[in-house]
């Protein structure tokens, strides 16, 4: 792992070399930033809306194989990995987009490769087998130790430093707001991590805890249920934790995880991000993280699908019909349509698009909530800043608009980089999530490049002077919110139902929390389920 002292050596090394080069080319930078490129890109929802109309022709192909995967995210290429670890090839896995992966997604330009989704994975629960077996088949995991605890390969753990806050105009180390503080605010905040411990360390009778990933494996109390009923924010003020610099990080934490903040999310879901990963067993604080985010694992995951995964297929019809299931799609590329007969299907796609593909679905998934994102992806001939606290991989402005930004190349082992490659991240704070992505795709891409850059100028002063090019990615519907009722709900779990034994569901949204390791784990599940009846993963 590089050390801080590494990393700022590093920096001086590539100003140095920067020198001679900086005042004519920052000068040029600042006559042509009318010019700077933005480019708009996202999911294909306009292909994806063709669903409500359904003006797709009659099949000119026929497609015949015992199982099909229908969508090739996480989910999707989870299932074909326990597919093949079944020892079953003959399937496949079509996708709507050019390129599987969902929101673990990436971009890349001559620099840097960056995220279009999430971008870090937490350190595993030593309880969950399944995500340290895969980590450890796709070389994250290098081997154990002689205790049993995972061995990561430096490299691909987040690099120092990790994370920074700017916070009362200066950076400052960790996301939790912590110079300048009173002793008393440091109580109250020292309070609330103590209640999240008892939270992280609750266990049921049969020992399982309370809270866990995935959150079928949690045993959840009395207490822990009725969570569920109320916001996260009336929960603070309910056991007197209002200090305003604390409810603002949990805030963040909650709109990182869930597209909304504490008045949006219930107490159950804004205390499972403190309390379900339980990697203090570590002794590090740090997270597993590359230049391309989570498009990494799944690359690893897309190694299961190799000549059975259809890109720029769009299922528009899924019915079970006789012993099997017939599915209508649209091929994208050659503009036509084909039928696809199979014995069983899993349908590893969200519950919005589920209710125009299957009859009878909309009754239900009306309680689905999902909010909108945006991501903006600046190259930078350099970024200033205030020598407070150095470049961290994650970088957060307190009371920003955003959640910060990620430093794309902190990953690399070269730091001489000609260009800086950071990728910004922004939730809509409107409950109103229908609201927020009609805004998200009405407003053009010069709307966004200035509010991308007004809100990093908070705290780096003059930065479109520095600015080449900015990508903005939308997804108009980023991740499932859990909305307060909504974990507990009969809606979820009836979605979750297989049809028939025919038909049968993976996505993270059926959890309630869009995380990787719940979509992971619902692939495996969908997967045993079709197969033998059972959600164990094995």
């Amino acid at each position: 792992m590089k050390s801080g002292a590494n990393y700022n050596r590093r920096r001086f090394i590539k100003l140095a070399a920067l020198a001679s080069l900086a005042v004519p080319v920052l000068n040029a930078c600042r006559q042509k930033i009318a010019a700077t490129l933005v480019r708009l890109t996202g999911t294909r929802h306009v292909l994806g809306h063709r669903l409500w109309a359904k003006d797709f022709h009659e099949p000119v192909e026929v497609i015949t194989v015992p199982y099909l995967v229908i969508g090739g995210g996480i989910s999707g290429l989870s299932a074909a990995r326990q597919l093949s670890q079944k020892g079953i090839t003959d399937f496949l896995v079509i996708e709507m987009e050019n390129r599987a992966g969902g929101n673990a997604s990436n971009g890349e330009n001559k620099y840097s490769k960056y995220p279009l989704g999430a971008h870090y994975l937490p350190l595993p629960n030593l309880h969950d087998r399944e995500l340290i077996r895969f980590l450890h088949e796709s070389n994250i995991i290098t081997g154990f130790d002689a205790n049993g605890l995972p061995v990561f390969d430096e490299e691909q753990l987040s690099f120092d430093p990790q994370e920074r806050l700017y916070y009362r105009n200066a950076w400052q180390e960790d996301l939790v707001p912590r110079y300048g503080n009173t002793p008393e605010q440091d109580v109250r905040i020292a309070s609330f991590f103590a209640e999240m411990k008892r939270f992280r360390e609750g266990r049921a009778e049969n020992g399982r805890f309370w809270f866990d990933l995935p959150i079928a494996q949690a045993s959840p109390n009395a207490e822990v249920k009725g969570l569920d009923t109320l916001t996260m924010k009336q929960w603070m003020d309910n056991n007197s934790f209002t200090e305003e610099s604390l409810q603002e990080y949990v805030d963040y934490c909650c709109r990182d995880d869930y597209g909304l903040g504490i008045a949006g999310v219930s107490a159950w879901a804004g205390i499972h991000y403190f309390a379900a990963r339980k990697n203090s067993v570590y002794n590090k604080d740090s997270v597993l993280t590359w230049p391309e985010g989570n498009a990494r694992l799944a690359s690893h995951l897309k190694e299961y699908t190799k000549d059975k995964l259809l890109l720029n297929y769009l299922a528009y019809s899924v019915k079970p019909e006789g012993n099997g299931v017939t599915v209508l799609a649209y091929n994208a590329d050659k503009k036509r349509s084909v039928r696809i007969h199979a014995d069983k299907v899993i349908m590893a796609t969200p519950q919005f698009v589920n209710q125009y593909i299957i009859n009878g679905r909309k009754g239900f998934t009306k309680s689905f909530t999902y909010a909108p994102w945006m991501l903006a992806t600046l190259t930078l001939l350099d970024l200033p800043s205030d020598g407070s606290y150095p470049l961290c991989w994650d970088n957060v402005i307190y009371k920003g608009k955003g959640l910060g930004y990620i430093y794309d190349q902190q990953q690399a082992l070269n730091q001489l980089n000609d260009r800086i490659v950071i990728t910004y991240y922004y939730s809509f704070p409107d409950i109103d999530t229908k609201k927020s992505r009609k805004e998200l795709y009405r407003r053009n891409a010069a709307y966004w490049k200035e509010f991308v850059l007004a809100d990093l100028e908070k705290a780096h002063p003059n930065l479109r002077d520095y600015c080449d090019e900015i990508e903005v990615c939308r997804l108009g519907h980023g991740m499932i919110s859990p909305v307060p009722g909504f974990i507990t709900s009969n809606e979820k779990q009836q979605a979750a139902l297989p049809i028939d034994d025919k038909i049968f569901f993976a996505h993270s949204d059926l959890s309630g929390i869009s995380v990787f390791e719940e979509a992971f784990h619902q692939g495996i599940t969908a997967v045993n389920q079709m197969l033998h009846g059972t959600t164990v993963d094995s």
